[in-house]
């Protein structure tokens, strides 16, 4: 007898029905900059290479930084002899980040979309031993069609939210059908475990986030050199990944700052890009700059936006503090593990569920770090432009807190290990 739920009947059914649109659909996101032009086959599940001999192990990340995380897993994998790695992402991003950054022996392919068919044609492509899903990009076709060919499946640095768990909690059945598909399920916490036990996920235990053991971000020594001379020694706010709402707080601290401190450059990294035009409006009267039009900070800037991608970790080089975004807002916060671990200090608003362990370790090792509102933020800036030598200690405190959770890419390495002696037996 069947007991797959219904939910995942009526899913399975309706993306067979719809596929003959994904063409169309992928062409729209083309133009549009959504997709890579040159790559659209391998969202229908066309493999731009042969597969590889010997043994594959698939790891799939939805974005940048869930491919970043992996990078020291893919590393640890490939030192195995025979084994090659195949990455998969889906947004345009992560592809050039993963050609820059992938080592000799893995590849980079585009995640079908989850069609039957698109799926298929991958799996079939690829056949790989052991499946590695990063965070919760969980996609039925994709996950139910490794299943069924026998592919050992691990959901790895697994994360849900509460929000998330609350949805799920509404189709019990399809979640814990999907989640029953992983062998295990490695989580970032203890909060985050017994969310994935509750659903139905199988063998769950807690091991850390991958993300303390990441690579440093890189930085262009020539770009950091040029940056620091145009700065020279004015003191400096950093905001950093910083979402819609929160340049509304940010822009009246830099305000308040510069009353004591006129020199202040205030320096806003932006999570996506494509906002700095309208960032730079919200800065009215405020000489302002932006880094997408080839500009640096001159004498009168009071406001820098650095609206590029893959340069974060050239502004973490800069300062000894900065403020993390998506924390302000009930976004959860972005990952403080990226400047805690090059000696920078981490200030950060109250919604920070997205890495709460890593928010945790840090600020528990700073000392200080949660800030709030407008006031706050000008009032713990103000202290660490005041006492440099301080906020020095507050960043070697952060690198401390970051380094107590690493550890976790030995452990996934060893349930990986395991999954391996399976496929084989």
């Amino acid at each position: 007898m069947d007991h797959t739920p219904f939910g995942i009947t009526v899913y399975r059914l309706a993306t067979a029905v719809l596929a003959p649109l994904a063409p169309v659909l992928l062409r729209r996101r083309i133009l549009r900059g959504k997709e890579h032009s040159e790559r659209g086959d391998e969202r229908l599940g066309f493999a731009s290479y042969p597969r590889p001999s010997g043994t594959l192990v698939w790891v799939h990340g939805a974005s940048v930084g869930e491919c970043m995380a992996a990078l020291p897993l893919i590393d640890a994998l490939l030192a195995r002899e025979g084994c090659h790695v195949l990455v998969t992402s889906g947004t345009v991003t992560s592809a050039k980040v993963m050609s820059e950054r992938l080592p000799a022996r893995a590849l980079h392919q585009f995640v079908p979309i989850d069609t039957p068919s698109a799926t298929a044609r991958f799996l079939d492509h690829w056949m790989p031993q052991v499946g590695l899903f990063v965070d919760s990009d969980i996609w039925p076709n994709l996950v139910l069609g490794a299943k069924e060919r026998d592919v050992h499946l691990a959901l790895i640095n697994a994360r849900m939210s509460q929000r998330s768990f609350e949805s799920w909690r509404w189709a019990p059945a399809t979640a814990g059908a999907l989640l029953s598909a992983f062998d295990v399920c490695l989580a970032q916490d203890e909060d985050i475990a017994a969310r994935f036990r509750a659903l139905g996920a199988r063998d769950v235990c807690m091991i850390g986030s991958m993300k303390a053991d990441a690579p440093l971000l890189p930085a262009d020594p020539e770009k950091l050199a040029v940056l620091k001379q145009a700065i020279g020694s004015r003191p400096v706010l950093l905001a950093a990944q910083t979402h819609p709402g929160e340049e509304e707080t940010i822009l009246p601290a830099h305000d308040a700052l510069r009353r004591t401190y006129p020199d202040l450059l205030t320096i806003i990294v932006p999570r996506h890009p494509e906002r700095g035009p309208n960032i730079a409006m919200l800065c009215g009267t405020r000489n302002v700059r932006l880094r997408s039009r080839g500009e640096i900070p001159a004498a009168d800037t009071a406001v820098y936006v650095a609206d590029t991608m893959g340069e974060l970790g050239l502004f973490y080089r800069l300062v000894p503090f900065a403020f993390v975004g998506g924390s302000l807002i009930p976004h959860g916060g972005q990952n403080p593990l990226e400047p805690a671990k090059l000696n920078c200090a981490v200030l950060a608003g109250p919604h920070t569920f997205n890495f709460a362990s890593a928010y945790e370790a840090i600020f528990r090792a700073q000392g200080v770090g949660c800030v709030g509102s407008t006031g706050e933020i000008s009032a713990l800036v103000a202290t660490l432009l005041a006492e440099p030598a301080k906020a020095r200690a507050l960043g070697g405190a952060a690198a401390s807190g970051a380094e107590s959770l690493s550890g976790a890419v030995a452990k996934t390495m060893a349930v990986v290990e395991k999954l391996l002696a399976d496929a084989r037996a």
